[in-house]
């Protein structure tokens, strides 16, 4: 009943900030219409979508927020949104919207041993004109698997950059495994985030075993919404056949941290996170609406962009 409730709420409002009363942001809204894609609410999750699109620059770049130039990097969650929703209606806007994903690039620096992970791979930046790092890398990746792109060039590269990053332990940092001698502690986002990127592959099987199994035990009740919320999605993205990767009581997790919520800043950005993340729980697919499951294709490295080193 809860999750009704939440989802009820969200239809209200859409297109959403980062807290209740916050203008509209491009992530919270990309969120937002996935999970109500996720739960059948197409007219609202149309209204996150169109917000979206009226928000897309010339160059197919999508910023934070309305006002601002950039950083771009919510561009990935943008295309998302747009193919979960409608990825007929919304071709142009996708097609845009990877025009401009692959144009970017992370900036690299030759390998060191005073840096731990391979500085030279390329992958995504929060900011353009930064090195790569593992959260934006991991939205770029499943927007362009996504739409058809998942045997890119760039897609490749940075998968095996995700694995790369991934600590020796098991878990992800921001975006280094150790500096100067010292590995890193782990985080749950950011795991969270490259082990849902990392779904399906091959590459690195034995890293991301390693990750999964710390991303097991790291999670718990009192696991912060957005936390708990990433590092379920990126658990049920190798919980094949229901294997036992999601631990039990995830479900009930995920209500008592929207209780949380609802209880303190009530933001609609992390009722929406915690709505994919239970279903997730439940087995969804929830970058797919049920009405457009059969509409991929795949697309290879033709695709016509220019990659500038930005």
């Amino acid at each position: 009943m809860w999750h009704n409730s939440l989802i009820t709420q969200l239809a209200v409002s859409p297109v959403c900030g980062y807290l209740a009363r916050d203008a509209g942001a491009a992530e919270p809204t990309a969120i937002s219409a996935l999970a109500l894609a996720a739960q059948g609410q197409t007219d609202a999750a149309r209204q996150a979508a169109d917000w979206l699109a009226a928000t897309q620059a010339t160059d197919g770049s999508v910023a934070v927020r309305r006002d601002t130039d950039g950083p771009c990097w919510p561009t990935s969650l943008a295309a998302l949104a747009w193919h979960t929703v409608d990825p007929v209606d919304f071709a142009e806007q996708i097609d845009c919207a990877v025009t401009w994903m692959l144009s970017i690039r992370g900036k690299t620096q030759p390998r060191s041993s005073e840096v731990h992970h391979d500085s030279s791979l390329v992958a995504w930046p929060w900011v353009v004109g930064t090195h790569s790092w593992i959260e934006p890398t991991a939205l770029h990746v499943l927007a362009l698997k996504a739409t058809g792109y998942g045997d890119h060039p760039r897609v490749r590269e940075a998968v095996r950059l995700l694995v790369d990053r991934q600590i020796p332990g098991g878990g992800c940092n921001y975006g280094n495994t150790g500096i100067l001698g010292q590995t890193l502690w782990p985080h749950v986002q950011p795991t969270g985030l490259a082990l849902w990127a990392l779904g399906g592959e091959t590459l690195g099987r034995g890293r991301i075993k390693a990750s999964i199994a710390w991303l097991r035990q790291a999670l718990c009740e009192r696991t912060t919404c957005t936390s708990l919320a990433w590092g379920l999605l990126g658990l049920q993205a190798h919980d094949s056949h229901h294997s036992g990767t999601i631990p039990d009581g995830a479900a009930d997790w995920i209500e008592q941290a929207q209780a949380r919520n609802s209880a303190g800043q009530r933001s609609a950005y992390k009722a929406a996170l915690l709505s994919l993340a239970a279903g997730a729980v439940e087995g969804r697919d929830c970058l797919t609406a049920p009405e457009v499951r059969d509409t991929s294709t795949t697309r290879g490295p033709d695709h016509a962009v220019e990659e500038n080193v930005q």
